[in-house]
């Protein structure tokens, strides 16, 4: 078992924190909204520090889920960073999803400070986080991610090494244009049903277990007949995601055509208030189309 500091408590950091607890590591947490470190070790145990720093000193590992590239750099970086508190030889885990370069200028920092980096993003959403069972997909040195991979078992239902510091943040771009194209095509199919005057529920039952099967299809289409989007990752959050691909589209010369419309149909969500639905609503558009 491990000491391990644990920086956000978003929805999915809550309960990843939680697991690590749970397989009986020593964990202290840190959220810049300290009344929900509190509640979380109200209900978990362990500890709670007033900075990243704090609840890095003496940690074997640091994971973080926080928000964007500037948050990241702000658990990382400065006096009160957690780089500041970590011991030599220590590894910091980001499991948020961030650009390729943040990632790769805090992997530069942290060797010069003779600390380990593993990029590792995760994919499963919410439920996936509150169940352990997440994809994590990793990059980084090979000897500080076979370290780091037992103690990210806690809550990973798969956890690949897919090359250097910046392949897990490549590979969970990937995992978001795959999403992106296959959630407007699902979309689509069940707003033609709707008007074509067909059963969808029957229809998917169907369909699902032939070629156009996929997890969106098998868990969201329910909740997008009912016209229900309060069930996963925020519309808001795959806009950011969307626009660090469509960057790194640029900068590596991999055109992303269907990416960049499904982000600007996502913008077309966000003018409808829906920034805060879950990535499903894309059908709701649809029906305000038609």
């Amino acid at each position: 078992m491990a000491k391990v500091a644990f920086l956000g408590l978003g929805v999915m950091g809550y309960p990843m924190a939680g697991h690590l607890r749970r397989a009986g590591h020593e964990v202290t947490v840190y959220n810049r909204t300290a009344a929900k470190a509190e509640a979380w070790v109200a209900e978990h145990g362990g500890a709670h520090a007033p900075t990243p720093a704090a609840a890095a000193k003496d940690a074997e590992f640091v994971m973080a889920c926080v928000g964007n590239d500037d948050d990241l750099r702000s658990v990382c970086i400065g006096p009160e960073g957690a780089f500041a508190g970590m011991a030599d030889g220590a590894i910091f885990v980001d499991h948020t999803t961030v650009s390729a370069k943040v990632t790769r200028e805090l992997a530069a920092e942290a060797a010069g400070r003779g600390l380990g980096f593993v990029d590792a993003p995760v994919s499963g959403g919410q439920a996936g986080a509150e169940n352990g069972v997440l994809s994590v997909m990793c990059g980084g040195d090979e000897a500080q991610y076979a370290q780091a991979e037992p103690v990210i078992a806690a809550y990973a239902r798969i956890c690949r090494r897919l090359g250097d510091s910046g392949a897990g943040q490549l590979a969970k771009m990937m995992n978001q244009i795959c999403i992106a194209g296959l959630v407007q095509g699902l979309s689509e199919a069940l707003r033609f049903g709707e008007k074509a005057g067909l059963d969808g529920r029957a229809v998917v039952e169907v369909i699902s277990q032939g070629a156009a099967g996929s997890w969106q299809m098998a868990n969201r289409h329910g909740t997008m007949l009912d016209d229900q989007f309060d069930f996963g990752f925020a519309v808001d959050w795959m806009r950011k995601d969307l626009s660090i691909c469509l960057e790194t589209s640029e900068e590596i010369g991999a055109p992303l055509p269907v990416t960049a419309l499904v982000d600007q149909f996502y913008k077309d969500v966000q003018a409808m208030g829906g920034g805060r639905w879950d990535t499903s609503s894309l059908i709701r558009r649809l029906r305000a189309l038609s």
